[in-house]
């Protein structure tokens, strides 16, 4: 595959990728390489284009150009079945069913996937465990959760075949500002207990910092730093990253590096 050698030791990975739509460059020659276990956060405003690279890596959209590989399987080759097999997606609440009980969103990936129902149970079981949602909440309607409910239930449905990748595109935007913090710091004790690869989409300052091993920066569909928080924070590759950064209030812990 040319000389694409970052497939090897990375979970996903991107070299050159290129998205227009019509007139418009929307990823302007990306390339990152996220290596397994790690959570990588694509931060930036809208219309950055850290949301077309998210559907770029599910196979949602076609690049125009460059490659993307995920656990070393291009993403183009691919089926539709076989990129959900290594990626699990969440989106803002879910995007559940409203007609299934959060028991069956969850498991409808193993349903369709041929799981007998008793493994089905048994894994539905220990993902209510992981995300601290309380059993009994399983057999509601999606409309009868809480927001940060609901997220939970999304995220185990994402995790429901076990997939050695997990993308999530803003998926707190949608919550309180009390529930947002609370679920932030429920998702890295997720992310670092769970082990997988993560790649989420945040324009939030507070959700980089809490959750991400590696942050990339992006504006006009360009890479413009990639790095830790601290690495932005302090050695900052242009004046739009201090600027991006100090545009939102930080937490407490934060104030020292800015």
């Amino acid at each position: 595959m040319r000389a694409f050698g970052i497939i090897l030791s990375s979970m996903i990975a991107l070299h050159d990728v290129t998205k227009t739509f019509g007139s418009r460059v929307v990823v302007d020659h990306v390339s990152l390489a996220i290596a397994p276990g790690t959570t990588e956060i694509l931060l930036g405003s809208t219309g950055s284009g850290k949301s077309t690279l998210l559907r770029l890596i599910l196979g949602l959209l076609p690049p125009d150009g460059g490659e993307i590989a995920v656990d070393g399987v291009p993403v183009t080759t691919a089926t539709r079945d076989e990129v959900l097999r290594r990626i699990g997606y969440v989106v803002q609440e879910g995007a559940l069913y409203p007609h299934l009980t959060a028991g069956a969103n969850v498991t409808l990936p193993a349903r369709a996937d041929g799981w007998a129902p008793e493994r089905a149970a048994e894994r539905l079981a220990a993902l209510a465990d992981v995300v601290g949602l309380e059993p009994g909440l399983l057999a509601h309607y999606p409309a009868q959760l809480s927001g940060g409910q609901r997220q939970r239930v999304g995220m185990m449905r994402a995790l429901m075949l076990d997939p050695p990748a997990l993308v999530l595109d803003e998926p707190l935007g949608a919550l309180d500002p009390i529930s947002r913090s609370e679920l932030q710091v429920q998702l890295s004790r997720i992310f670092a207990e769970l082990g997988k690869t993560v790649v989420l989409v945040t324009h939030d300052v507070r959700e980089a910092f809490v959750l991400g091993s590696s942050i990339t920066l992006l504006a006009a569909g360009r890479v413009v730093q990639r790095g830790t928080f601290d690495d932005l924070a302090r050695r900052p590759a242009a004046p739009f990253v201090t600027e991006f950064l100090r545009a939102q209030t930080p937490p407490p812990e934060m104030t020292a590096s800015l």
